[in-house]
């Protein structure tokens, strides 16, 4: 073939994917697209293979999803070159020029060369070679040849081998994307809910002979009509997602990233609310097409393996009159059983509970449950017999997740409780919640869950040991189902969220003590965190406001268990050994305000405790009772009332005998947390909190607590936590060389370095916050409290701090706290003319 044939062959390629391109945005009928691109393709490839003049023994096989006759705009054409044996050197001459031409007109090709026999060897050692070929359609070529190796393909699969294979196949690919259909950016073709998972069942019905079609599995009685029309409006979403994907990128992408879901949001036409981005209820419908293609996957494999693998002759164990076990499975004794009875929708989630030795439910029973979740309406929320049963879920000594986990995957849980109906699929872009909104609240109960199990007490001991000392602990379970109920509907999910609770308590007859409880545990389950992360903790106006808020004991531990369960259900990269510390720190304080009604003493008191705790563990390293006059001439109150007793003594027995050095002392020593904790002694200089900062984060640790102080005679005395930005345990040897680096670095007075934007996570490009600063004078009105709220990058706190000195700001403590990618720091400061309203405006 010359070259002006080979640029016409390439030329009406190329114009036809236009074409239809075209065509398809115009009117966006998947099946146009994937079938036209087969149909244009086979035209191409038949032309070449007459051309060059392929023997009349050999044919060209479409195989894969081209064999399908669905081509996606930039998928690769998986092709199958059949001889009747091998090929001679000049046949291998002739085949290697044929697929050079398929690369020079344009085609991306997947192409294997082999013979009948050759093709049954390999799909019997490759089940996915199996598939690929048990797709197989002819494009052009020895018809017989083709006719051949189909029988010969078909005669080779045994059906219950080829669906353990494949089930095995989706397992191991579910484990590929962490067993969930909400990530982030899932791929619309191989994540749980993608493509894949309506594949395997057409895979599976062809192998096994019931066809290859929606409408073949509904003759055999697999699934209605309604499910039908169903399962393809959701293949149709699917298809249009990813062919969107493929003409907008102009190549084969199947990941549904950050940097395509504004445009795709576009051209889906999806708008956007008060509380949500178009991405957002773009995504929302994405996770709801995958949640109901997962529960479709799981009652028709179950249906169809049931069919394959005959439960007849297994022994039936009576479980009550309506249902029974069938193989460790629970099964309903009849189809109609919900339809006659729809109280036994909810009994059969507490029958799983109550029987340990049962590790499902059967086909029928499952399909019984699907077709049974319109039954649940108005008059079956308000039975009372419902709501017993309901309550009893929570109740129960085993399974409380498990079963929770499957009413929401099979939309019982979303048909009883409507508003929870809402949040299923709702992503949060708030840049640290990797979960929907409903996968973040199955994940809250389960840490709650976790804290009750006593082999689980490892974890939290504290925790644990709260949890199982808590009267009717059950009802942290219905507070965290309600916590985030009302996210995304605008306005303070907190206070719209405890009208659903108040309701759902006194519709269900929770005891009043009860449902107050859960009410308040709904409004207020930001309230600890917020504190524990930003406020000063050594502040004893701010224990004593946190604890009025709270107002009881049993308030704050169910407070502090949630926020617990929380914030560790949100990422993995959110919670951290600090964060739990800081949290504890603000339960015991709290509770020893509730319980002595009272401060436990005045300032001065507080300040002579601690002193007295400092001095006795001074006396472990057999130093004098007077070893500390010196530098404690040189504190004031606030330095005695923001330290600790170990801090103090730790800085007293550092400092003692060179109060007045002329070098910079640095002492670091190992965290209980994982952490660095690292004291700075100097002589007060300008920027010198930047200048820290600027080592630190070049060190690459994060600042998550700084204690800043001037002592009487002007040396600075800062105290800092570090944690590493890998988010792993410091090593003892960091101490050591933070010590020499740092006290070098302050030694040479070497400059502050400048601030650098560094880069942003795809995440923050792509869902930006909008900075917020807030600075508002705290109780006493001697100093400010600054709130920032922004973008995590690197870079970000010695911006801040640079830009505090400029103004001749004076820090006095630091709570840097990170969420994902998403930086909340809070900070004590005064002077800069912070009084004046028009230079805090600035």
């Amino acid at each position: 073939m010359d070259k002006p044939q080979i640029s016409l062959l390439r030329d009406r390629l190329k114009e036809g994917q236009r074409v239809l391109a075209e065509t398809y945005l115009a009117k966006p009928e998947p099946q146009r697209i994937l079938q036209g691109r087969s149909k244009l393709v086979d035209e191409v490839l038949s032309a070449l293979w007459q051309d060059i003049q392929m023997p009349e023994t050999a044919a060209l096989i479409a195989v894969g999803g081209y064999g399908r006759g669905e081509l996606y705009p930039a998928s690769d054409v998986d092709l199958l070159i059949l001889l009747s044996a091998s090929p001679s050197e000049a046949m291998q001459a002739q085949l290697e020029k044929l697929i050079g031409l398929f690369w020079d007109i344009g085609l991306e090709v997947g192409h294997s060369v082999r013979t009948t026999e050759e093709c049954i060897e390999e799909a019997k050692s490759d089940i996915t070679i199996q598939t690929a070929m048990l797709e197989s359609r002819l494009i052009t070529g020895c018809l017989d040849c083709f006719v051949s190796f189909e029988k010969a393909i078909k005669s080779s699969i045994s059906a219950p081998v080829f669906y353990k294979a494949k089930k095995l196949e989706q397992q191991e690919r579910y484990i590929r994307f962490n067993e969930t259909p909400y990530s982030l950016e899932p791929n619309t073709k191989e994540s749980p809910g993608g493509l894949r998972d309506l594949q395997v069942i057409l895979w599976i019905s062809k192998a096994t002979g019931y066809g290859s079609e929606w409408k073949d599995l509904e003759k055999h009685g697999f699934i209605t009509h309604s499910e039908t029309l169903q399962i393809q409006r959701c293949e149709r979403f699917l298809q249009n997602v990813r062919i969107r994907l493929h003409l907008l990128l102009k190549r084969r992408e199947d990941r549904l990233m950050f940097d395509h879901q504004q445009a795709l949001a576009e051209q889906f036409e999806c708008e956007a609310t008060k509380a949500r981005r178009a991405p957002e209820v773009l995504m929302q419908q994405y996770y709801k097409n995958a949640k109901l293609i997962t529960q479709l996957n799981t009652i028709l494999l179950q249906n169809i393996g049931t069919d394959i693998f005959p439960l007849r002759e297994l022994a039936v164990t009576p479980v009550n009159e309506r249902f029974q076990m069938i193989h460790d499975l629970l099964d309903v004794t009849s189809e109609t059983l919900f339809e006659t009875t729809p109280n036994a929708i909810l009994e059969s989630f507490w029958l799983m509970q109550q029987h340990p030795e049962l590790k499902g439910m059967t086909a029928r029973t499952l399909r019984a449950l699907w077709r049974g979740r319109d039954l649940i309406n108005p008059a079956f929320r308000k039975d009372p017999a419902n709501h017993e049963m309901f309550l009893k879920l929570f109740q129960s000594e085993r399974g409380i997740v498990h079963e929770f986990r499957r009413m929401n995957q099979y939309s019982i849980l979303g048909r009883y409780i409507p508003a929870f109906g809402n949040i299923v699929g709702q992503m949060q872009h708030d840049l640290f919640h990797v979960y929907t909104v409903d996968q973040h609240t199955m994940m809250v109960l389960r840490n709650l869950r976790r804290f009750s199990i006593e082999m689980m007490g490892h974890e939290f001991p504290l925790c644990t040991r709260l949890m199982n000392a808590f009267p009717r602990y059950w009802v942290l379970y219905i507070a965290a189902l309600f916590h985030d109920i009302a996210k995304g509907r605008g306005g303070d999910h907190s206070q719209l969220g405890m009208v659903d609770a108040r309701h759902f308590c006194e519709d269900h007859q929770l005891d009043p003590e009860d449902t107050e409880l859960v009410v308040w545990l709904v409004g207020s389950h930001l309230c600890m965190s917020a504190v524990a992360q930003r406020e000063d903790l050594s502040d004893p106006d701010v224990i004593a406001h946190f604890a009025e808020r709270v107002g009881s004991i049993r308030k704050l531990t169910a407070l502090y268990l949630l926020t617990v369960a929380d914030i560790r259900g949100t990422s993995p990269k959110v919670w951290n050994a600090w964060k739990g510390k800081l949290l504890e720190d603000l339960y015991h304080l709290a509770l020893n305000r509730l319980e002595n009604g009272q401060p436990e003493a005045p300032p001065t008191g507080i300040i002579q405790e601690r002193q007295a705790e400092a001095l006795r563990l001074l006396r472990f390293f057999a130093l004098a009772d007077s070893v500390h006059e010196r530098l404690w001439k040189q504190l004031d109150t606030v330095y005695f009332l923001r330290h600790s007793a170990d801090e103090i003594a730790w800085h007293t027995r550092a400092l003692h005998y060179r109060v007045r050095n002329p070098e910079p002392i640095i002492k670091a020593r190992l965290d209980s947390t994982g952490g660095l904790q690292v004291m700075v002694f100097t002589e007060d200089q300008p920027d010198l909190f930047a200048r820290i900062v600027g080592f630190f984060s070049k060190m690459g640790y994060t600042i998550v607590d700084a204690k800043i102080h001037t002592t009487r005679h002007g040396y600075a005395l800062d105290s800092f936590i570090l944690l590493n930005t890998s988010g792993e345990p410091c090593e003892r040897e960091a101490a050591t060389i933070v010590e020499h680096e740092l006290s070098t670095r302050l030694k040479e007075q070497t400059p502050v370095p400048k601030p650098t934007s560094g880069r942003l996570s795809r995440e923050v490009k792509h869902f930006p916050i909008v900075p917020e600063v807030d600075i508002r004078a705290d109780d006493r009105g001697t100093c400010y409290i600054l709130s920032i709220v922004a973008a995590d990058r690197p870079g970000l706190l010695l911006t801040v701090a640079t830009l505090l000195g400029k103004h001749q700001v004076h820090l006095h403590t630091a709570k840097i706290s990170t969420l994902g990618d998403r930086a909340e720091d809070s900070f004590l400061v005064s002077g800069g003319n912070l009084d004046q309203s028009t230079q805090r405006l600035r």
